[in-house]
């Protein structure tokens, strides 16, 4: 059917829809059952099959799949048909790769809820109330309500709008946005981008608002129709897993050049080619990090976890690891600095008198969208404020507005500053604005006076904008009421020029534009109080001591925004304010210099935040933005960090963002940089971990072969180490808690290398210690039995080393300090893969698999006393060379 070309009221009729209260609970229930939900088919699923062949794709993988059955050959070469080690290699190999795919489904699941948790929203009306649902619960036949910064959710046929703009470029690819009317006409197959009266699912309201009822869902949208050219973009990795990839391949190639040496070295000194290839093999397995992968990317999926436990929802992974390198948080101060609880505190009106005050309370009701429900003012926290001051005037919304019926509007934009509506009153039509005071004494000519109006003159003009001022420095937001028509001045012109938009009894309804906000009489000033948020004060602390500077950058008048920027400690030392007209006047290169000594920007457009962002971004700075609004799109991409406000925010914001707060918390965006700084730390020490045991074990190898000593490991020995025993412990590093001085250091520089620091050389001289120690036991193993005992020794000391490391890692500081049973995780990984080696060696069965035999009592107590060893001389060092200074010697505002 092709419903633009019917009329709204026949559209209603044929969905049986009541364009006032719309669907039925029951009724939506029962359509959700026949069309089913309102999404897209999703890209399919890999298989079982298909994760589990990923898995051994691994170039590291193959390596090891190519060892094991380039050994199988080698010993039917050389006729002794012994596949043991071959089949045990492939097994752990198989193992790992189940354990991959287990714990890749996890990450999967973990990432899949917090895509659930920033899934989009739809306003719907049904039973005559407003609800807010998940938008795959929207069915035909909804009556839908959108607003500026809304995404559309489904096709819908518009049944009353005000000031409607739709961006339909995914559709259309016209950027440009198209001016929709609820009974515009439409001619039969016209194209969508001329159907002005339906909205589509995919596009996005960027100015008005309207009512629809929803015609299309799922795969019968517009968008649904050319689903199949359209795909799901995978999970990014983020850079410390690219690094890691790149680490693990060249650790891969370094294996196999060492391995040909070590082999052509072994048949040059005529050594028998089966020991020469399983030497080889052996320092494959020792140099190649198999499970480091897969467990930096668990990490990073369990981390990204707890932070939305916390408020913050990581929509790009990369997002976690940027949040430790920001340097400066560009903050609204609205809502998210301070409370969004805003109070009327004064009013001050240019007629004298109470009833001065409440004419220009009952306007500046007139002029929002508050809606009165059963549980009380809904709607924006300022307009709500104002309606609750009207109302103790003795103002009653309804009574207004029915004494005042809306016939237009000019929705607010944080471009123009300010909100127009046009009412039918008994004297005539009138034209309500409110908005910023600087910008509609500008619109002006007249002031409201006790018999009649009287003209603006400059020296009025400066008195108002003396008093805006004083309010402003006492941090009172300030919004100014002014009017046209209703007998006082010249009749709105929009009043003559009805549009074709008709409201639900069939009159005629008016279009007001912006021509129409002219020759004003200005009413008065009302001026509010949004107090700052208790804890908002504390957060800046914990930024500064962090090396990261607070930046408030706010549409509101400068002397309210350092008023309270003074009070959250945002604004001081020899930090200035900047406003949006002082800023037009500034080159790139002049902005440049200026954002270094800037702490607040005010009366700033959506496009001057973009122009802050890239300034900082110039001088070497990672930039995190926070921002609501659909204009705020740009400079939230812009950000190294997007951060989109959860509550205020829009669809269009949230799609654009890195990160969503779903509390719009200062606050939750510092604990989430310190939440990012300590997922980015825990995952540098697996990486830690792994590569410093990895690191033991081939010192381990080639020490032996620099000696001339046979291989102290065999290849099985080495891989149940690497896939097994190392792979919980460096999971349950994943869960230690962020160090308490994490936000005492400087930002992570992301062009530095994940060595630097000293962590290459801490992986070096603790490699060398686990291997020395291992190799130690080897020999304690011969002079007690044989090399079978030797291998028991050292395959015992080097999987119990690793355990006992573990610990060492967890912190630079003593593990004393950091309480040896503060992660739990970690004892449970170390008693479980202590279990696992014991139970190895000790049955008879399992040690002859892994070419060793039981130890006795008295061996076990060597290896007992031998293991502990490196993590006893690393925390020794750690209180020998004593607790590295980290904390900031000056704050980062001055």
């Amino acid at each position: 059917m092709d419903w633009y070309t019917e009329r709204s009221g026949e559209i209603l009729k044929r969905l049986n829809t009541d364009g006032i209260r719309g669907l039925s609970k029951k009724e939506a229930s029962v359509r959700l059952l026949e069309y089913g939900p309102n999404r897209l088919l999703e890209k399919r699923g890999k298989s079982l099959v298909e994760r589990f062949a990923e898995q051994l794709s691994d170039f590291m993988v193959l390596v090891l799949i190519g060892a094991a059955i380039l050994s199988m050959l080698v010993s039917i070469w050389e006729g002794y048909a012994d596949f043991l080690d071959s089949i045990i290699i492939l097994a752990i190999v198989l193992l790992n790769a189940t354990m991959g795919v287990v714990q890749e489904a996890k990450a999967q699941r973990a990432i899949a809820s917090l895509q659930a948790l920033s899934a989009p929203k739809t306003r719907v009306i049904r039973d005559g109330a407003e609800f807010v649902i998940p938008s795959d619960e929207v069915v035909p036949g909804d009556l839908l309500l959108f607003e500026t910064g809304d995404a559309i959710t489904a096709d819908a046929r518009i049944v009353e709008s005000a000031a409607l703009r739709v961006e339909e470029s995914s559709l259309t690819g016209e950027s440009r946005p198209v001016h929709k009317e609820a009974d515009a006409k439409v001619v039969k197959n016209a194209p969508i981008g001329e159907r002005r009266n339906m909205v589509f699912s995919g596009s996005v309201v960027v100015g008005g608002r309207c009512r629809a009822v929803v015609v299309l869902t799922g795969m019968g949208t517009e968008v649904g129709k050319i689903a199949e050219l359209l795909d799901q973009s995978e999970t990014p990795d983020t850079p410390l897993q690219k690094r890691l990839r790149r680490t693990g391949k060249t650790m891969g190639v370094f294996a196999l050049l060492i391995c040909s040496f070590i082999f052509l070295l072994g048949v040059i000194n005529q050594t028998p080619i089966m020991d020469s290839f399983m030497l080889a093999v052996s320092l494959a397995v020792a140099a190649i990090p198999e499970g480091l992968p897969a467990i930096v990317t668990i990490v990073l999926a369990l981390g990204v976890q707890r932070m939305a436990r916390r408020g913050a929802i990581v929509r790009r992974l990369p997002a976690v690891e940027t949040l430790g390198s920001a340097t400066v948080i560009c903050s609204d101060k609205t809502g998210t600095l301070t409370q969004n609880r805003m109070r009327v505190e004064m009013v001050e009106a240019v007629l004298p008198g109470s009833g001065g005050s409440q004419k220009l309370l009952l306007y500046g009701a007139l002029c929002t969208n508050v809606r009165v429900t059963e549980r009380g003012l809904a709607g924006d926290p300022t307009e709500t404020a104002i309606v609750e001051a009207a109302t103790g005037q003795g103002v009653n919304l309804r009574a207004a507005l029915g004494q005042y019926p809306r016939r237009g509007e000019v929705p607010f934009d944080s471009g123009r500053k300010r909100m127009s509506t046009l009412h039918q009153g008994p004297e005539g039509a009138v034209l309500v604005v409110k908005g910023a005071p600087d910008v509609l004494l500008g619109l002006c000519t007249e002031v409201a006076g006790a018999a009649s109006t009287v003209p603006m003159t400059e020296g009025k003009r400066r008195e108002i904008l003396a008093q805006n001022a004083r309010m402003a420095e006492r941090a009172l937001r300030v919004i100014a009421v002014a009017y046209r028509g209703a007998g006082g001045n010249h009749p709105p012109a929009c009043g003559r020029h009805p549009s074709e938009e008709r409201n639900r009894g069939g009159r005629t309804r008016f279009a007001p534009t912006e021509e129409d906000e002219r020759e004003l009489v200005f009413l008065g000033l009302i001026a509010m109080q949004d107090p700052p948020r208790p804890e908002a004060r504390e957060a800046v602390r914990v930024c500064k001591r962090a090396g990261i500077l607070p930046v408030m950058i706010t549409g509101d008048h400068a002397a309210t925004a350092a008023a309270i920027a003074r009070e959250l400690g945002i604004l001081s030392g020899s930090k200035r304010v900047i406003s949006g007209q002082e800023l037009d006047q500034l080159s790139e290169g002049e902005l440049c210099k200026a954002v270094k000594t800037t702490a607040v920007f005010a009366r700033v457009s959506p496009e001057h935040k973009s122009r802050v962002v890239r300034a900082f971004q110039a001088n070497g700075e990672i930039v995190a933005m926070t921002g609501d609004g659909v204009n705020d799109a740009p400079a939230l991409k812009i950000a190294d960090i997007g951060c989109a406000m959860g509550k205020s925010g829009t669809d269009v914001a949230r799609d654009a963002s890195d990160m969503i707060l779903t509390d719009d918390n200062f606050a939750t965006i510092v604990a989430a940089v310190r939440a990012g700084r300590g997922i980015y730390q825990n995952m540098v020490k697996s990486v830690h971990f792994l590569l410093s045991c990895n690191v033991g074990e081939i010192l381990t190898i080639l020490l032996a072969i620099l000696i001339g000593m046979p291989a102290p490991l065999l290849p099985i020995q080495l891989l149940w180490i690497n896939l097994v025993t190392d792979s919980f412990p460096a999971l349950a590093l994943g869960a230690e808690r962020p160090e308490a001085d994490i936000m005492e250091r400087p930002p992570v520089n992301p062009k530095s290398s994940m060595f630097a620091g000293g962590l290459g050389a801490d992986i070096l001289l603790q490699g060398l210690l686990i291997g020395g120690v291992s190799l130690w036991a080897f020999f304690l193993g011969i002079q007690a039995g044989d090399y079978t005992t030797g291998r028991a020794f050292a395959f015992s000391v080097l999987a119990l080393s690793q355990l006992f490391h573990a610990f060492g890692v967890r912190s630079r500081e003593s593990l004393l300090q950091v309480g040896i049973f503060s992660n739990g995780k970690m004892i449970l990984a170390f008693l479980f893969c202590g279990f696992l080696q014991v139970v190895v060696i000790g049955h008879p069965v399992l040690a002859g698999m892994f070419g060793v035999e039981p130890l006795s009592f008295e061996e076990w107590r060597t290896v007992l006393m031998l293991a502990p060893i490196p993590l006893v001389v690393v925390e020794l060092t750690k209180v020998l060379r004593g607790r590295e200074p980290r904390r900031m010697t000056t704050l980062r505002s001055e």
